[in-house]
């Protein structure tokens, strides 16, 4: 048995946050009862967009609300997850004692909150499906463990971390996690956007859907980019750094509609570039897409 001798404080602590963050995200979204009818309940607006006063008005009673934030407390992990990482790469504090540990903190927080919040922010679809939504939320779970222990044991020094085998379980919990942004939007009684409410009923019945393809993309063998490795590592030209910055503006500016918008265009990206590449160039694979 090798004991740990020394243990690299800062990614640790950052690894922890993670858990933090996943472990909240389920305490709030647990607050939201089952539902009692296919109707989903309409928000009180919070009224504000500054972070500390947003925290004030949110209402612990409102399931909308507490959807919400188990939506921002999912990618705030997000920030914890790619910066242990990176922090750790940066100052070769990497070990096998890190690994494990980043791996048992991404399936509560990317693996059981956003299985929990699926359930919880769907009431048409789990009124109407109760047993299916349970289902599919389990299999979101089991396949989210199946991909961070393939990813923990194939993972290794030489990797140049720029592309993932499979969908990366954050990018995962994001394309969850950003539905409970969204429905708040949409469940604002102050909303403006017409037929919000078709909308809304619309998206509960697919989004479960969607969660189990995402599921089986997880263990997929499909090739997905390293966003913040192929972003930020190594010079970029100024136009790369401007166009990072102006969708920055434009997904804190519309954040509502942007985020869901964008996780989903990433969690597509990879089945439609892997059918293109097969069906239309011809590229050979050496793997199999699972």
């Amino acid at each position: 048995m090798n004991k740990i001798l020394t243990v690299a404080v800062f990614p640790t602590m950052l690894t922890l946050g993670n858990l933090v963050c996943g472990f909240f995200a389920i305490v709030v979204a647990s607050r939201v009862e089952a539902p009692t009818s296919g109707i989903a309940p309409i928000s009180a607006p919070i009224g504000t967009r500054n972070p500390v006063k947003a925290l004030r008005a949110l209402d612990k009673d409102d399931p909308t609300h507490n959807i919400m934030l188990a939506g921002y407390l999912i990618f705030l992990a997000m920030i914890f997850d790619a910066l242990d990482g990176y922090v750790a790469r940066l100052s070769n504090w990497t070990s096998d004692f890190g690994g494990q540990l980043d791996s048992l903190c991404d399936l509560v927080t990317f693996g059981v909150a956003p299985a929990i919040l699926l359930v919880k922010m769907c009431p048409h679809f789990t009124y109407l499906h109760k047993q299916a939504v349970w289902v599919i939320a389990a299999s979101y779970v089991v396949c989210a463990a199946l991909r961070l222990a393939r990813f923990t044991i194939e993972t290794g020094d030489d990797d140049d971390h720029m592309h993932f085998s499979g969908l990366p379980s954050p990018a995962a919990a994001a394309s969850i996690a950003g539905f409970g942004i969204l429905f708040y939007t949409l469940r604002n009684e102050e909303t403006r956007l017409l037929h919000a409410t078709e909308i809304d009923v619309v998206l509960q019945t697919v989004l479960p859907f969607f969660a189990a393809l995402v599921a089986l993309l997880m263990v997929s063998r499909i090739p997905y980019p390293h966003v913040t490795s192929q972003l930020l590592r190594g010079e970029k030209s100024f136009s790369h750094v401007v166009g990072i910055v102006f969708a920055l503006v434009a997904i804190m500016v519309i954040r509502g509609y942007a985020v869901p918008l964008v996780c989903v265009g990433f969690v597509l990206m990879g089945p439609v570039l892997y059918a293109w590449q097969e069906l239309v160039q011809h590229r050979p694979h050496k793997e199999s897409m699972f």
